[in-house]
């Protein structure tokens, strides 16, 4: 299946636009204690995470993406209050020290992502796609920033239990379809489609899901790929998430080459790095085919 080439996917970012034709990267800054890559966690207190998004946005990065509540399989439940308290003094410095960046919020509760967007973020980053707050949606809509709208089952704790699909593809398909509908209803603009890799999928669903992204490019909404040091990486190579960067960047390469438009990652540099050489690439084929 070819990937869609005639539609524009543009992407309001705090009143920047972006052509998200031309692949960008969202930077992951994790305040948490128990993410599953440790380099990616941060203390709300340490000045350290301010020095490691300077990096990034020198890196390249366009979006970074600060999460207090780890969702890797069977993480600890956190509260509300826990989760504010972690991720709103981090987003208030970056705000004020980096203006320029557009920052999201990682998270499934609508306090809490109201909390950070008064913060200074312009993105929320939903990881259950509304399943786990029904205010969200509304929620969202009331705050005028962009959605990024994810596919998983369960919870953090419950999701590895509830794999079973009648197809993979169509099901998730069309429960993501379902849900943008009611998301441009309310007058959500600026939706992403993340097809949720790892969350609710076995490790052979994750390669399905990644071989079948042009399907996902039917939905009419930019794709947001998120597979940076996951698992299906490090468990198929048999090493650990430290050493996974380089098969990050082979998923990487077939996620841009099969419509994504943003890639989540860990490694900022690496990521532009990819998208660059994609870039000659196809811009090399291209001009043959012109020719």
């Amino acid at each position: 299946m070819k990937v869609p080439q005639d539609s524009k996917k543009m992407l309001n970012l705090g009143g920047q636009l972006l052509d998200l034709n031309t692949p960008i990267i969202m930077g992951v800054l994790n305040i948490t204690p128990d993410s599953f890559y440790a380099r990616s966690r941060f203390d709300a207190h340490n000045e350290e995470v301010l020095g490691s998004a300077g990096q990034m946005i020198q890196d390249g990065v366009k979006i970074l993406d600060i999460g207090g509540y780890s969702t890797r399989p069977g993480a600890a439940d956190v509260s509300e209050e826990e989760e504010i308290n972690r991720v709103v003094p981090v987003i208030e410095s970056l705000s004020k020290k980096y203006p320029g960046v557009a920052i999201s919020i990682d998270t499934f509760r609508s306090r809490v992502a109201k909390a950070a967007v008064e913060a200074g973020a312009c993105m929320v980053n939903d990881v259950s796609g509304g399943n786990l707050d029904e205010r969200m949606f509304e929620t969202v809509a009331g705050c005028g920033v962009p959605y990024v709208l994810m596919h998983m089952r369960g919870t953090p704790q419950t999701m590895k239990g509830l794999t079973s699909y009648s197809h993979l593809v169509t099901d998730i398909c069309q429960e993501l379809s379902q849900k943008l509908s009611i998301l441009r209803g309310l007058g959500i603009a600026d939706v992403l489609i993340d097809p949720g890799f790892g969350f609710a999928k076995t490790i052979d669903q994750n390669f399905e899901l990644l071989n079948s992204l042009p399907y996902f490019c039917e939905l009419n909404a930019p794709l947001l790929i998120g597979v940076s040091r996951k698992s299906m990486v490090w468990k198929s190579l048999g090493c650990t998430a430290d050493e996974s960067l380089n098969g990050t960047t082979a998923l990487n390469i077939t996620a841009l080459m099969k419509g994504a438009n943003v890639l989540r990652v860990h490694d900022v540099k690496e990521a532009r790095e990819t998208i660059k050489l994609w870039q000659l690439t196809v811009g090399e084929r291209q001009k043959s085919n012109l020719n």
